[in-house]
């Protein structure tokens, strides 16, 4: 990367566009060994055909740099920041920290990609003010050109064959506004209302039966019980005091939903640790944790949290 070096804490988040094995090496690797020559922690979070690449390349050098999959790490996005990025950054405050992220890689699928392209703008406020570097590679070979328009959107900068481009497209707040989808119910979903503490148990007991009866079971019944019981008792103490629970499953995964009236004002919200003042955003944390997917709508009638757990 080239430009003029980045103030003692001012966040930098350039997308990478490339072509090939060759681009992805030379717009990686090189900002892989910039960091660690000036002694700079460095993670590479990326998908493994991709990991591998640069580890062949660093050599002896890649046992400085911490490697994560990120098609395990990542696959829920709404982990990401949490659970790779933040998690990373957090262990190391004593100077900037250099980080490659790929969230989006061909293949994603057109159900996780608005959660992927939210978490991509959303990076830009949970690290405001800290001394990080977020390199996003984008593969522009395997990804259509409404992702790649995305990125522009996304990043205040895009890296292409060695130039950077300021983006006159960024606008990260009108892409987190604009993935905000309506998430419609197919008839076959099962649903029941709840009011009040006292229903919290019966609500998470339907939602277990039909857990079980959609195919769920072992920990991935307990994870649906979990997440449930978290959102559920979001709406009742954090919320409008009830909400509905509706259950079915798509493909190879239950979706169960949780909607109330009550509307969630934080962008990231389970998407970093929470503040002592904001506790709601605990239990969605959780849910990120424990889901394969998580989407949020956020409308006039209020909030509906839907997530995804495989069979």
């Amino acid at each position: 990367m080239t430009g003029t070096a980045p103030g003692p804490q001012e966040f930098v988040h350039p997308a990478l566009f490339y072509s090939g094995e060759h681009q992805y090496v030379t717009g990686t690797v090189p900002f892989v060994l910039e960091g660690l020559a000036k002694e700079e922690p460095v993670a590479v979070a990326a998908p493994p055909d991709r990991l591998q690449l640069i580890k062949d390349q660093l050599g002896d050098q890649a046992r400085r740099v911490h490697f994560v999959d990120m098609t395990q790490a990542g696959r829920n996005p709404g982990r990401i920041i949490p659970g790779v990025l933040r998690q990373f950054a957090d262990a190391h405050t004593s100077g900037r920290v250099r980080i490659i992220g790929e969230p989006i890689w061909p293949g994603r699928s057109a159900v996780e990609y608005p959660a992927c392209v939210q978490h991509e703008a959303l990076i830009n406020e949970a690290f405001t003010g800290r001394a990080v570097t977020i390199l996003c590679p984008y593969d522009v070979d395997g990804l259509d050109q409404g992702v790649l328009k995305d990125a522009w959107a996304t990043h205040p900068v895009v890296v292409a064959e060695g130039s950077e481009t300021a983006s006159a497209a960024y606008s990260p707040e009108a892409v987190v506004a604009r993935y905000n989808q309506a998430l419609p119910v197919p008839p076959a979903a099962q649903a029941t209302s709840f009011a009040g503490s006292g229903q919290l148990t019966t609500v998470r007991e339907f939602a277990v039966r039909e857990g079980e009866r959609l195919g769920l079971e072992g920990a991935r019944l307990q994870d649906l019980q979990l997440a449930v019981a978290e959102l559920t008792t979001n709406s009742v103490v954090h919320g409008a005091g009830d909400g509905t629970l509706r259950i079915w499953a798509e493909d190879k995964q239950v979706v169960c939903e949780v909607q109330d009236t009550g509307r969630l004002t934080d962008p990231l919200a389970g998407r970093r640790p929470p503040a002592p003042e904001r506790p709601g955003g605990r239990g969605l944390l959780l849910v990120n944790h424990v889901a394969d997917l998580v989407r949020i709508h956020i409308g006039e009638a209020g909030t509906t949290i839907r997530f995804y757990i495989g069979r």
